[in-house]
């Protein structure tokens, strides 16, 4: 049976490092923005889909969506002690590497029965410039065995977040834009998969170009 909410320890420490940390750096360190934070629905099953440049797009996400967000992590991390009951809490579930998509998609399922919005990065990998140019259907996949609504965020900015020989983060604007739910696919038929997919990559680029 599918839970309305995560538990209430992970909301609590959510809200804990949302604005012990993380809002206060997006708002002044990032100078960060954010339009369309009412889109996103309170409870419920969510499948948050956005583009990825920066190891600091998760927390970012979960920030502007205004409640959990639950992002696969590799399964090394919860070997370690106290670490692996922290992350637990503010939503990373583990998955194999070498399980491949089945994996990753299965535990993405369990993470959206037990209440977590959950998110996912339409080309499961970062890109350079922030854009989508070739999105995976895992999102779709998930969406379609657990009727959860997908919704589309654009990151624009964080690719320069971290630069190569740089030790510190830079100094550059972000700006994060919600769009509006998008209705999952009925079915798992490949059509439909590939239909929804290419929706969400058009509505996350299409926000992604209106940049600043």
């Amino acid at each position: 049976m599918t839970k309305e909410r995560e538990p209430a320890i992970s909301l609590a420490l959510y809200h804990l490092f949302k604005w012990s940390v993380v809002n206060p750096m997006l708002h002044t360190y990032f100078r960060g923005r954010i339009y369309g934070a009412e889109n996103v629905p309170r409870v419920g099953p969510l499948l948050v889909v956005s583009n990825h440049a920066s190891d600091f797009d998760p927390p970012i996400v979960s920030n502007c969506v205004r409640r959990p967000v639950a992002f696969m992590a590799k399964r090394e991390l919860f070997e370690i002690p106290v670490f692996a009951t922290l992350i637990r809490w503010y939503g990373a579930y583990p998955v194999n590497r070498q399980g491949g998509a089945r994996s990753a998609i299965r535990a993405a399922i369990a993470s959206l029965e037990s209440g977590w919005a959950t998110g996912v990065f339409l080309q499961g990998t970062r890109t350079k410039d922030g854009r989508i140019t070739s999105p995976k259907l895992g999102a779709a996949m998930i969406a379609s065995k657990t009727q959860a609504p997908l919704l589309p965020v654009s990151l624009w900015g964080t690719e320069k977040v971290i630069v190569k020989g740089k030790k510190l983060p830079q100094i550059t604007p972000i700006t994060v834009r919600i769009g509006h739910p998008i209705a999952p696919p009925t079915s798992g038929n490949r059509d439909q998969l590939n239909a929804v997919t290419e929706h969400c990559a058009e509505v996350i680029n299409a926000m992604h170009d209106l940049g600043r």
